[in-house]
């Protein structure tokens, strides 16, 4: 089948269901007001609480949501399952269950003080259930931290051309930051002067590839460490000084590459070199579950959750841009992966002898062997390189791969610091009170970049992705049963919440079931990965039961709901009778 009239049909479908269900769902359950002070304004602090402009906060919101999920999992799965259900569950997922989780989360977050996800779950389940949440979310931003560092650090060694451009964003970022913030720039001066030096680094990154030498050692180790100390610096800065910026210039990145990409797929007109259908059952496990937790971020995403009430609603300066932002922003997020999709899909070869000018494989097979689990991030690489330099005649194979390893890179990098973020918001707010040390945000942060630095040292990279896949969507699922819970509280429509939220939690414990059997009895034994995939059944299935109890006990007593309307909010949080 033609890759490019493929492309244009999902495009349409997500912009339909962007036009249609996600303002449906603002209407009934949200009611966005505009006049409602948000906790950006209300609580505003200068390092977490600032409110940004809209531009900046939806570059920062979309690259921290996407980094390398998009990209990632619908590889995996168009090289595991075809291309046919990767789509399908990239445009169903976004729509009905993605979008949904996404805007829902953040504007939950806005009306209770701008408070995380399991802070929220202790006011409207109960404090056991916040703990166990707490400790759920926190050890999967490890499995995100290491991930992502993984293949951030596999990309560098790939294209040495992206190390210079990447390290010198980190400096403008700042000037950027400093010039809006505290020098009163125009915004647009800003972004011009951004984007120019961007360009400017990339040339010379082309120029000045920075190759580590062998003889100094594991060039991967040294790549990864390097990471996470930039992660762990980041994440105790204030956000407008460095994260929101660099989010905001690495956005510019990204929407350059989803263009390029999706220009090159109209302009080559490859047909579709991967089968539509590769089978029900393969090495990552069978369809059903394995396809909806391998495919995460492009179709649904428990992370996306904690980024809407950990940092974007700390700096949402207005309710009506909650849909946008959110929900926009996991639109933009599937049409990425729409595009990887057809990229690799269409760019790479399904068997044979292809070799791409560098003298490299180009097959799929082939390309996904790569070391330490970052096999998928050079086959988005060299597919994205190959289909532009056949499409696009302005843009030479090698120029390809360095764009694409810079798109890929600068939202890796900017997922990492946000992670280390969060997961200092999440020790420090639910366990800081019982272990008092935890509320430093140095140790939080050191505790959190440390133990992740570990898993990805550990060379477990392979293992790593399908159990991050799992633990993220079993997050999207107590998250969206949590959303059910103060929907049913505020006594508006909660099945736009709750059927997705079922369906996510059963297609998620029965891929973590699947993945703790195969590591504990199967073959390839790991004892770490499958006690971590059982403790996180065991925590997931516990949180899902006290909310599902709350949503019982809150829908029997509707009558006293009704106070819910009339009762007010306190610093911009709603509130409702016997509550924790």
């Amino acid at each position: 089948m033609n890759s490019a009239l493929l492309t244009l049909g999902a495009v349409l479908v997500l912009v339909l269901g962007y036009y249609f269900y996600g303002r449906l769902v603002e209407r009934r359950c949200v009611q966005a007001d505009g006049n409602r002070a948000t906790p950006a304004v209300a609580l505003r602090d200068g390092v977490d609480y600032e409110p940004a402009r809209p531009l900046m906060l939806f570059g920062h919101h979309f690259t921290n949501i996407a980094g390398a999920g998009p990209i990632v999992g619908p590889v995996i799965a168009v090289a595991h399952f075809g291309w046919a259900a990767t789509l399908g569950w990239i445009l169903l997922g976004s729509i009905f269950v993605g979008g949904v989780h996404d805007y829902l989360s953040l504007m939950m977050s806005a009306r209770s003080e701008g408070k995380n996800i399991s802070e929220i779950a202790g006011r409207l389940v109960g404090k056991r259930a916040a703990a166990v949440l707490g400790l759920f979310i926190w050890l999967a931003l490890l499995l995100v931290i290491a991930m992502f560092g993984i293949l951030a650090a596999q990309t560098l060694i790939e294209v040495p051309g992206v190390v210079l451009p990447n390290a010198g964003l980190i400096l403008v970022a700042m000037l950027i930051g400093l010039a809006v913030y505290r020098w009163g720039q125009p915004l647009w001066v800003a972004t011009v002067l951004g984007v120019v030096a961007m360009g400017v680094l990339i040339y010379a990154g082309s120029l000045w590839p920075l190759v580590w030498p062998a003889a100094w050692g594991n060039p991967f180790v040294f790549w990864f460490l390097a990471l996470m100390i930039y992660s762990l610096v980041t994440s105790v800065l204030p956000i407008w000084f460095l994260e929101q910026p660099r989010d905001y210039l690495s956005s510019m990145i990204t929407y350059g590459g989803i263009l390029v990409g999706v220009a090159a797929i109209f302009a080559a007109r490859s047909p579709v070199a991967t089968p539509a259908h590769v089978g029900f059952t393969s090495t990552q496990g069978p369809l059903w579950p394995m396809l909806f937790i391998i495919v995460a971020c492009g179709a649904v995403s428990g992370f996306h959750s904690l980024v809407a009430g950990g940092t974007t609603v700390k700096q949402l300066a207005d309710e009506r841009q909650g849909l946008p932002i959110a929900y926009g922003s996991m639109m933009l997020e599937a049409v990425q992966a729409v595009s990887v999709t057809f990229v690799v899909a269409a760019g790479l070869y399904w068997a044979g002898r292809h070799f791409a000018p560098d003298g490299k494989s180009l097959v799929i097979d082939e390309l996904m062997k790569a070391p330490q689990g970052g096999g998928a991030a050079v086959v988005f690489v060299r597919g994205f390189a190959s289909l532009a330099s056949r499409g696009l005649p302005f843009i030479s194979f090698s120029t390809g791969l360095l764009i694409a390893a810079i798109c890929l890179n600068a939202t890796l990098l900017d997922t990492l610091d946000t992670c280390a973020r969060l997961g200092r918001f999440v020790l420090s707010e639910t366990f800081g009170k019982r272990v008092p040390p935890l509320a430093n945000r140095w140790v939080a942060a050191l505790v959190t970049v440390g133990t992740a630095s570990y898993l990805g040292l550990s060379g477990m990279g392979k293992s790593l992705w399908p159990v991050f896949g799992a633990a993220n969507q079993l997050i999207a699922a107590l998250a969206l049963l949590i959303v059910a819970v103060y929907l049913v509280g505020i006594r508006r429509p909660s099945r736009y919440a709750t059927l997705p939220g079922f369906f996510v939690l059963v297609t998620t414990i029965a891929a973590l079931l699947y993945q703790g059997y195969g590591f504990l009895l199967g073959p390839k034994r790991n004892l770490l990965l499958g006690g971590l995939s059982v403790l996180l059944v065991v925590l997931g299935l516990y949180v899902a039961v006290e909310a599902w109890e709350r949503i019982r006990r809150l829908t029997c007593a509707q009558p006293a709901a009704t106070m819910l309307a009339s009762q007010p909010a306190k610093s911009g949080g709603d509130s409702f009778p016997g509550a924790p």
